[in-house]
């Protein structure tokens, strides 16, 4: 018998833009960039932290598996980014998020 999950996977990207960071986290930034380059990013559960050059514009990328829709997997995957940012430190404007139903896009 095939097993068939109401879960579904959705990719979703929180897009900021840092706010008042202090110069200790600028500075640190500034050092471990080259790990957090675009080249570099997944979508993963953990998420995966990438910005600009210049320290303005961040990305964070998140696989969410979940049977409660988009609405929701944007909403899981908002609330790690702000707790991600909150924990470091890293102060941001208001994050944009955009949510794509992986599950839909592989035929599932």
């Amino acid at each position: 018998m095939l097993y068939m999950s109401s879960e579904r996977v959705y990719r979703v990207t929180a897009r900021g833009r840092f706010k008042d960071l202090s110069e200790q986290a600028r500075s640190y930034l500034l050092k471990a960039q080259p790990d957090h380059d675009i080249f570099k990013s997944a979508f993963t559960a953990e998420g995966t932290f990438t910005y600009d050059e210049k320290i303005q514009f961040f990305n964070l990328r998140y696989e969410v598996r979940t049977p409660e829709g988009s609405e929701a997997a944007g909403l899981i995957a908002q609330k790690e980014a702000e707790l991600f940012l909150k924990t470091l430190g890293y102060p941001s404007h208001p994050l944009k998020v955009s949510v794509a139903d992986a599950s839909a896009m592989w035929g599932e």
